[in-house]
Order: C-alpha cells, then sequence, then structure tokens
C-alpha cells in the first residue's frame, strides 16, 4: 500500500459517491448538500478528508460550492455541485 495522499483517487471516490447521493438539478448537474455527504458512511470510510477532497476537486473545476471553507454544522446546507461526471 503507498503511502500518501493520492488526491486524483480521491476526487474521483469522491465524483462515485455525489453520482450516488446526489439529485440532478433543473440545469442536469448533479447536487449534494454538504451534510448528505459528511454524514454518509462510506463517504467517510473511504476518503481520507472529505474538505480536503472538496477543496482539491473545486479547484479542478469539477465541483462548485460558495463558500471558501467547508464546515460541520455550519456548512451543512450548502449545495454542492458536480460539473463533470467523471474525474
Amino acid at each position: 500500500m503507498s503511502s500518501g495522499y493520492d488526491v486524483e483517487h480521491e476526487i474521483s471516490l469522491l465524483v462515485e459517491h455525489m453520482n450516488r447521493l446526489g439529485s440532478p438539478a433543473t440545469t442536469g448537474e448533479v447536487q449534494v448538500i454538504f451534510k448528505t455527504l459528511f454524514d454518509d458512511d462510506q463517504v467517510a470510510n473511504s476518503l481520507e478528508s472529505l474538505c480536503g477532497t472538496l477543496k482539491a476537486a473545486k479547484k479542478k473545476k469539477i465541483v462548485s460550492y460558495e463558500p471558501e471553507l467547508l464546515l460541520q454544522g455550519v456548512s451543512d446546507n450548502v449545495e454542492i455541485t458536480l460539473l463533470k461526471r467523471s474525474a
């Protein structure tokens, strides 16, 4: 097993989880609220850092969301939009 954080792999897992948990918006893009991702056992067990992975995916324009930083509780109702169906 390799040590270190494989951001590409983490982002591809995030995309799979968003496709599984999200619902299509009127624009056709998949959307999911932060709390749904944060509370999901499969997400918790497969991603090293949900917030870090979301931030990396946002930087690569794979997802979009408003706040700079997502925090449990404060960001529970933030909508995260999947811009690309695959990473």
